[in-house]
C-alpha cells in the first residue's frame, strides 16, 4: 500500500484555540460578550509566543476556528451580515458552522476589514518561527446561514444555483425538505439563546423556506435540540435512499498512489459539491497553509476524499491531512481510499489510556491495541486532549493533570505516528468555567472565555510561564523534555515490540499497572516503562526477552542504560544465558525512558 512517507523524526501537532489562545480577560462571566470576557487575536501569536510553541517540541500548530463562522457580535459597520442567535451555539458561535469558506473569522483581527490580510501576516509568523500550520476544513456540514460573501470572482457559494423544489439533485448542494419551512427547535432542559438575553432576533423563528436537512442527517423541518441545527448537510451525490450518484473506486486503488487518484477522477464527472470544497482547500494551500485538519470526515464518501486529497497533494506533496474518523472498521477505506495521511486514534488507544488513567483499565489491554492496528500504526495519530474531549485534570476525566504524565509518555512514544497536545494540556488546564452554553470538563468551543493556566503561562503576553504555580512549571518541563526527545528520536520511527506481556509472566511485582516496550533503529535503543499507579511505587527486575537482544545483536555481558528525559538515572543491563535484566524502581506516576548507551 502506498501510504504516507514517513518524516525522519516524529512530528508534534499543537492545537490552539485560536479565539481563546491570547485572551488575557479573566471575567469568565456565563454567555458573556466580547466586551465582557475578551477574545484573543492573530496578532496575539507573535513571534515570541510562537517561539516558545516551537521550543515545546512542536512542528505543526493547528488553528482551530479560523473560517468565518455564524459569530453573535455585530460586525454590519464592516459589510458582514449579523447571525441569528436562533441558530448559533454560545455567545462567540461554533467554529463548525461555517457561513463564508473564503475568510476568515472577525473576531480574531485587530480590524475586521482586514482580516485575511491579518491572517496572511499570521502565516508568515508561524513559517518565520520554523513551524507548520493546518486550519479546519468542515467538508460534512455549513452554517445554516451560509453565505460565502468573499467568494472568489467565478465561483459560486454553496446552494447559489440548487434546484430547492426537490429534495435531492446531484449537484444541489443541500438537500431539501420541499413545501417545509425551516421551525427552530423546541428548547430544553431551561435552554434560551443568548442565556436568555432579551433580543428582537432571540424570537424563535429563522426564515428558511423550503428548509434543509440539518447537518446531523436529521430530515426534520423542525430538528430537534440535540440536533446539529445550526448547521445543514452537504451533498456529496449520495441520494436519500443511501444510493451513490458518482463513479465508485476501484478496490485495487488502496494499492495506488495519490497520482493515480488524480488522474482517476480526471475523465470522471463528479458532484458540484465536491469540486467547490477542492476549490476551497487549493484557495488556502496558495496562501500559505501546509495541510487540514477535516471534521467528520466519515460522514463523507470516501471517493469524496480520493478526489480532494489527491488534488491536494498534487499542489502540496508535503501537505499534513489529518481527519475525524471514529469507526475503526471504515479506519482503511480512509487512509488508503481516502488518501488520508492521519486519523485520530480515538476509539483504540484514547479510550483504552483513558480508562487507565481513571484507574479501571488495564495496561495489558494497550500492547493488544497496537498489534490490531500495526499495518496502520503510522497513520494513527495520538492524542489525550482536543477540543471535543474533557480535559485530563477536569473531576470527569482524571481530577489531576499528573495523571497525564506516564499517558503522555505512552502516547507520544508507543508508535510512529504524530502526537497532538491541546493548548493548556502542558500547563494541567482543567476547563473549569461553565462559559454559557459550552460546560465545565471541556475548554468551551462556543462562547467568549479565559483559559485560566494557560493565561498564568502567557503571563501578560510575555508567554514566559511567569505566573504559573511550581507544580505547573514542572508539568510544562515534563512535556517540552518529552516531546523535545520524540521529535529527535531515530528510533520512535523505526522498530516497536511488547515486553510487557512477557514481563507479566515472568517479573515478580510487575503487574497490570505498569508497562513496557522497546523502540529501536540501529542506532539508538530504547526501553520505555511506566508506572500509571497513582498512588504505588514499583521495582521489579524487569526483563528483556531473547528475541529483542538478538535483534539489537547483544550477547553475555554487562550494558548501561540512561534515563533520557531527566538524565538522572542510569541502570545495567545484564544478559546471561539469553535473557536481559535490569533493576528498576518505580515512583507513582513515572516513566522512564531509557537508552542503551553504545
Amino acid at each position: 500500500m502506498e501510504g504516507t512517507e514517513k518524516s525522519a523524526k516524529k512530528q508534534v501537532v499543537y492545537q490552539v484555540f485560536t479565539r481563546l489562545f491570547g485572551n488575557t480577560n479573566t471575567s469568565n462571566k456565563p454567555w458573556g460578550t466580547i466586551e465582557e470576557n475578551g477574545v484573543g487575536k492573530f496578532g496575539d501569536f507573535s513571534s515570541k509566543a510562537l517561539e516558545e510553541i516551537k521550543a515545546l517540541g512542536v512542528t505543526h500548530i493547528w488553528y482551530t476556528g479560523v473560517p468565518h463562522h455564524a459569530v453573535i457580535t455585530d460586525y454590519s459597520a464592516y459589510g458582514i451580515s449579523n447571525d441569528d442567535p436562533d441558530i448559533v451555539k454560545g455567545r462567540a458561535g461554533s467554529p463548525y458552522a461555517v457561513k463564508d469558506y473564503y475568510n476568515v473569522n472577525p473576531d480574531l483581527a485587530e480590524n475586521p476589514a482586514n482580516r485575511l490580510e491579518e491572517f496572511k501576516a499570521l502565516i508568515d509568523r508561524t513559517h518565520r518561527a520554523g513551524l507548520k500550520l493546518l486550519i479546519d476544513i468542515v467538508p460534512n456540514h455549513v452554517a445554516r446561514n451560509y453565505e460565502g460573501k468573499s467568494s472568489p470572482e467565478g465561483i459560486l457559494p454553496f446552494g447559489a444555483e440548487d434546484n430547492r423544489s426537490v429534495e435531492y439533485k446531484r449537484d444541489n448542494n443541500f438537500y431539501y425538505v420541499p413545501n417545509e419551512a425551516f421551525r427552530v427547535p423546541q428548547w430544553q432542559h431551561g435552554y434560551a439563546p443568548l442565556g436568555g438575553e432579551a433580543r428582537k432576533d432571540a424570537d424563535g423563528k429563522f426564515e428558511e423556506n423550503p428548509a434543509k436537512w440539518t447537518g446531523n442527517g436529521s430530515r426534520l423541518a423542525q430538528p430537534h435540540f440535540n440536533d446539529w441545527y445550526e448547521t445543514v448537510r452537504i451533498n456529496y451525490g449520495v441520494r436519500p435512499d443511501g444510493s451513490l450518484d458518482f463513479d465508485e473506486l476501484p478496490e485495487s486503488f488502496r494499492d495506488k498512489d495519490h497520482k493515480a487518484h488524480y488522474e482517476f477522477w480526471q475523465s470522471k464527472s463528479v458532484p458540484d459539491s465536491w469540486v467547490k470544497f477542492k476549490d476551497i482547500a487549493l484557495y488556502w494551500l496558495d496562501m500559505g497553509v501546509d495541510g487540514f485538519r477535516f471534521d467528520m470526515a466519515e460522514m463523507v464518501p470516501v471517493e469524496f476524499w480520493s478526489y480532494m486529497n489527491s488534488n491536494i497533494k498534487m499542489k502540496n506533496p508535503d501537505a499534513f491531512l489529518l481527519a475525524e474518523v471514529y469507526q475503526p472498521h471504515l479506519y482503511r477505506d480512509y487512509i488508503q481510499k481516502g488518501k488520508m495521511d492521519y486519523l485520530y486514534d480515538k476509539v483504540e488507544l484514547y479510550d483504552s489510556i483513558k480508562h487507565i488513567m481513571q484507574g479501571h483499565g488495564w495496561t495489558d489491554h494497550l500492547p493488544i491495541v497496537q498489534q490490531g492496528l500495526a499495518d496502520i500504526e503510522h497513520h494513527m495519530l495520538h492524542f489525550l486532549e482536543n477540543h471535543d474531549e474533557q480535559r485530563i485534570a477536569s473531576l470527569e476525566f482524571a481530577g489531576d493533570a499528573e495523571r497525564g504524565r506516564p499517558a503522555m509518555v505512552v502516547s507520544a512514544t508507543i508508535s510512529t505516528a504524530p502526537t497532538m497536545i491541546y493548548f493548556g494540556q502542558e500547563v494541567g488546564e482543567p476547563g473549569a468555567e461553565d462559559a454559557g452554553f459550552g460546560k465545565p470538563s471541556r475548554t468551551s468551543i462556543f462562547d467568549y472565555t479565559g483559559v485560566p493556566h494557560h493565561q498564568r503561562w502567557m503571563n501578560d503576553k510575555n508567554f514566559d510561564g511567569g505566573q504559573l504555580s511550581e507544580k505547573e512549571k514542572k508539568l510544562r518541563d515534563f512535556y517540552k523534555r518529552l516531546l523535545n526527545f520524540t521529535i529527535n528520536s531515530a528510533a520512535l520511527m523505526g522498530e516497536y515490540q511488547d515486553i510487557h506481556y512477557y514481563n507479566r509472566e515472568h517479573t515478580e511485582n510487575y503487574n497490570h499497572r505498569v508497562l513496557s516496550y522497546v523502540r529501536w533503529s540501529p542506532n539508538e535503543k530504547l526501553v520505555v516503562v511506566s508506572n500509571f499507579d497513582a498512588r504505588e511505587a514499583y521495582a521489579f527486575e524487569l526483563k528483556i526477552p531473547n528475541e529483542v537482544l538478538t535483534k539489537w545483536g547483544l550477547g553475555d555481558g554487562s550494558y548501561e542504560l540512561s534515563d533520557q528525559l531527566y538524565n538522572t538515572r542510569k541502570v545495567q543491563l545484564t544478559v546471561e544465558g539469553g535473557i536481559g535484566r535490569m533493576h528498576v524502581e518505580m515512583a507513582a506516576l513515572e516513566s522512564v525512558i531509557f537508552k542503551l548507551v553504545q
